[in-house]
């Protein structure tokens, strides 16, 4: 227990403390038919809330855009039943003395036209290319963008109606809020296109407006990343000195925390700056910023969790190294996906010293709610 025991003390942000440093990453899972998270899903959430999971981030739930999603068995913070279905998941959650933010999620470009609850919507985008530069749609207007911002903000509007502690913005992985951020995708010549601080804008808008909507006390996460699902080596910025600006962005409009998604946390983001044992992307977005920051990517495992979407397994990693690194004050909370995707007390066990009860993860895991 003591090896570990910076991972269990309790956090506040903005107000709202979870009981532990742990929290659930959102992965994707697509058990909600017709959009709507239904009992299992409350179920699934609970059983980790109850074992010692300080913070359950939620898969990606959708905003009301044609098109925002490819599945529709993805969840959606829109329609009045999937609202209430997610009442009765926070709720459960409440009950198992844990805490839960929504991720708001488009998936802009990513989606294959023709798919989705909306087959026939048109995909947002920031510029209507794809990576490679091919044009498909015309780009948005400004008006179009700001209809986009506004159903961002209703989202995260309707998750503090909703009863969740706090709400995250998902801004990586190459998807809507991200392709904006993207250089490769954003080729706009406005007020959201250009510089690196012009192109964060975007979600620097969601998080302002979103703030006069939820007030001052609902804390709002930012998820972001370097890498794209579809390009690993993609960078948004190369330096310190462009982090900063990138991140004063969102910090002038009043973000509450940075989650930031590497594909294996123990890298370091700027190595040549500090060295091959330097600070991570958490570590640096809050030495940057002075905000709080989640740690995530293979937390637990020793290969990325992209591999898992091909059906690949991964060894058990150890964990000193992140709690150490969380005990110094580098970043402050850690995110866990696939250990804790297979196993509901992954943290129950860490706390309790049963090591040897830690499973390699097996991709066959994905197949299930459990």
């Amino acid at each position: 227990m003591s090896d570990y025991a910076p991972l269990f003390e309790p956090f506040t942000l903005k107000g709202v403390t979870f009981s532990t440093r742990i929290a659930m990453a959102p992965m994707t899972r697509s058990f909600s038919p017709d959009g709507v998270p239904g009992e299992d899903v409350a179920d699934y959430y609970a059983r980790r809330a109850a074992a010692d999971v300080g913070l359950l981030i939620t898969e990606g739930t959708t905003i009301n855009r044609g098109g925002a999603s490819f599945d529709p068995k993805i969840p959606n913070i829109h329609e009045d039943k999937a609202v209430a279905g997610w009442r009765n998941v926070v709720n459960k959650v409440h009950e198992n003395n844990g805490k839960i933010a929504p991720q708001i999620w488009h998936v802009g470009m990513a989606r294959k036209p023709g798919t989705g609850p909306d087959p026939e919507a048109q995909s947002d985008s920031p510029s209507g290319i794809t990576y490679k530069g091919k044009e498909v749609y015309e780009a948005p207007t400004l008006d179009d963008v700001d209809a986009m911002i506004e159903a961002f903000v209703d989202g995260i509007a309707t998750a503090k109606d909703a009863g969740f502690d706090c709400a995250e913005i998902h801004g990586a992985h190459g998807y809507l809020v991200d392709e904006f951020f993207w250089g490769a995708m954003n080729v706009r010549d406005d007020k959201y296109g250009g510089s690196i601080e012009s192109r964060a804008q975007f979600a620097g808008e969601i998080i302002s407006r979103a703030r006069k909507r939820v007030g001052p006390d609902f804390p709002i996460i930012l998820r972001i990343s370097q890498w794209k699902q579809f390009d690993y080596d993609a960078r948004l910025v190369s330096s310190p000195d462009e982090f900063e600006r990138f991140l004063k962005v969102f910090v002038d409009a009043g973000v509450d925390c940075i989650h930031c998604s590497q594909r294996r946390y123990w890298e370091p983001e700027f190595p040549e700056v500090d060295g091959d044992n330097g600070l991570n992307t958490a570590g640096w977005a809050k030495k940057l910023t002075g905000l709080p920051t989640i740690t995530v990517g293979s937390v637990g495992l020793s290969s990325e969790f992209t591999g898992a979407f091909r059906g690949e397994g991964s060894k058990t990693r150890p964990l000193i190294d992140v709690v150490e690194r969380l005990a110094k004050g580098e970043f402050d909370m850690v995110a866990v996906g696939r250990a804790l995707l297979q196993d509901p007390l992954w943290a129950q066990k860490v706390r309790e010293g049963r090591m040897d009860e830690l499973h390699d993860y097996d991709a066959e895991a994905l197949k299930t709610l459990f």
